[in-house]
């Protein structure tokens, strides 16, 4: 089972995981430029969904991993491929960047 985690809820699983995580960012090139979420206790790493698969050993299946994207969806699936894939701490931020702007940080632009 994959944990769902609000955006104002990632630093309270990331340190529960055992801290030294990441937030993967599987949003595409444009929309990272259309916003973006400043790291603060943990690794941002932006590879698009379509390619994680091929970039799969650029993440580090001992880190935990929560994963981002619009609203959720895209990175729903990566949590699931991730999981299938020798990832054991692995969370969804439920609701995406948008939620993020909503409830953690309004300085990020919503799209």
């Amino acid at each position: 089972m994959i944990d769902q985690i609000r955006p104002e809820g990632v630093d309270d699983w990331l340190a529960a995981q055992g801290g030294n995580g990441v937030v993967l960012d599987v949003r595409e090139p444009a929309e990272l430029r259309a916003a973006s979420i400043t790291p603060a206790g943990f690794e941002l790493v932006a590879i698009p969904m379509m390619e994680i698969p091929a970039r799969l050993q650029e993440l580090d299946p001992d880190r935990p991993v929560a994963c981002l994207c619009h609203h959720g969806a895209r990175s729903m699936r990566v949590a699931m491929f991730l999981a299938n894939n020798g990832f054991s701490k692995v969370a969804n931020i439920a609701g995406g960047i948008d939620a993020w702007s909503i409830g953690r940080d309004p300085a990020v632009p919503r799209y």
